[in-house]
């Protein structure tokens, strides 16, 4: 069965690869490094140091393992097309007014590049899948658990 594509911008694409390489070239054989050395230095059965490398060896493995998968899957993202647009779409930097008045920028990303602590949305979030396909000027209503939402879009890049 085919996995889900993942849409990524080119920015995001090169730093998912670029953390790909650093894992393979420069992590795994330091995680190795650490394991032979933690079994030199004792039994390997009651070796602290040892069962630690093991489990970072571990993680780094299943990270490697999911960016293997997220850039075998990739899709990118046509932010030339997105930022000429006059509808929300993936790859669009939305300025939306909230019920305050104030003004929050957000730009729409695939959940693989999400960060929501710098602006960037997944278009699967509440937020993002509610701006998707709207126009400046359109309301967006988003239910919380702090309550409903609402913002106005007043530009779109």
């Amino acid at each position: 069965m085919a996995e889900k594509p993942v849409p990524l911008t080119k920015e995001g694409l090169t730093k998912l690869q670029e953390e790909l390489g650093f894992l393979i070239t420069v992590r795994r054989p330091q995680i190795a490094r650490r394991i032979q050395e933690a079994k030199e230095l004792t039994s390997a059965q009651n070796n602290a140091e040892f069962d630690d490398a093991k489990n970072e060896q571990a993680f780094v493995e299943g990270r490697i393992l999911t960016l293997e998968r997220i850039i075998q899957n990739s899709t990118l993202i046509d932010e030339e097309v997105a930022h000429h647009s006059k509808r929300v779409r993936l790859g669009s930097t939305v300025t939306v007014a909230t019920q305050d008045g104030q003004e929050q920028q957000y730009t729409i990303v695939g959940s693989a590049e999400a960060d929501p602590n710098h602006g960037r949305i997944s278009n699967e979030s509440p937020v993002g899948m509610a701006l998707l396909d709207k126009r400046v000027g359109d309301e967006v209503k988003v239910k919380a658990p702090a309550g409903t939402l609402r913002f106005t879009i007043t530009a779109i890049s």
